[in-house]
């Protein structure tokens, strides 16, 4: 089976913990994961002319992601975000502005490459700046004409988001991965409706229907995750374990759960398989693993 090919692009940058400076992302993390799981991934992002920039490219490649498609910006900072960590090891973050990831540029080489990926993978933080969110869109637009699946991460952030653009991003995605913490604010941007004490369920499912999506994934911490599709309602269970950091779990769901919709694995198979990956990023402080 040849190693499916995938499309990752938004922020590259720094989470910055009191005891030291961790490469991370979203987009990143999801890459490194995909990579590590088998997939042939391509990172676009863009990072400044400095050491961190450097470094960031230096870990990308040791994941033999493909940083061809990757830019340098020379006025710019590449990105950081300052991250504080609750008892229960739960993050909290403050995204600085004006980095290099907020300059992604459209180019012919992406729009060439977007037509030889099996998959797209974007999210809502690499959107809050007018170029960024115009290259990410277009690339979700290009997938979309050729029927490639695009799979949105819905990843909130103060005050990076309004209701368009949660709205605007469901438009160009096909599948949806989002937290429980996330999920108030997308129904309340869409006018779907939950009933305070009743299940997620029906909400997730009249979303999916409300946009076209053929399915959406939601992760519950601990609790595991849930998936609908037209047709079906799965329902993972967590996976117990020690939890030294959340950061990066939610990413490396996103990136086992897609491996295994490409690789053709049975629903279960897939949700189980990603709930697994996520506990065990769980147990480790750092988003990706140290190699």
């Amino acid at each position: 089976m040849s190693r499916p090919k995938i499309l990752s692009i938004g922020e590259v940058l720094w989470d910055v913990f009191p005891d030291g400076a961790r490469f991370g992302g979203a987009p990143a993390n999801f890459a490194c994961h995909a990579a590590l799981l088998g997939g042939d991934v391509t990172i676009v992002s863009a990072i400044g002319d400095d050491d961190q920039g450097r470094d960031a490219l230096s870990i990308l490649r040791r994941f033999e992601l493909n940083t061809s498609l990757m830019q340098i910006i020379p006025a710019v900072r590449t990105g950081s975000v300052s991250v504080e960590l609750d008892i229960a090891g739960k993050p909290t973050f403050i995204i600085h502005e004006n980095s290099a990831w907020d300059n992604i540029v459209w180019t012919d080489e992406l729009a060439t490459h977007i037509e030889q990926v099996d998959a797209v993978y974007f999210g809502t933080l690499g959107q809050r700046s007018v170029r960024s969110r115009t290259t990410i869109r277009r690339s979700a637009e290009r997938a979309a004409a050729l029927n490639i699946p695009r799979i949105l991460d819905v990843n909130l952030r103060q005050p990076f988001f309004d209701a368009a653009m949660i709205r605007e991003s469901l438009a160009l995605a096909s599948i949806i991965k989002i937290s429980d913490d996330e999920l108030p604010s997308v129904l309340s941007a869409t006018g779907v409706s939950n009933p305070l004490g009743t299940a997620p369920e029906a909400a997730l499912r009249e979303l999916l229907e409300c946009n076209t999506i053929d399915m959406i994934v939601m992760t519950r911490g601990a609790q595991g995750a849930l998936l609908v599709t037209p047709t079906h309602l799965f329902d993972q269970q967590g996976i117990p374990v020690e939890v030294v950091s959340t950061v990066g779990a939610g990413d490396s769901f996103t990136a086992a759960f897609l491996m295994g919709l490409l690789q053709r694995q049975p629903f279960d198979e897939t949700l189980r398989n990603a709930c697994t990956l996520a506990s065990q990023v769980c147990s480790i402080a750092g988003a990706v693993p140290v190699m």
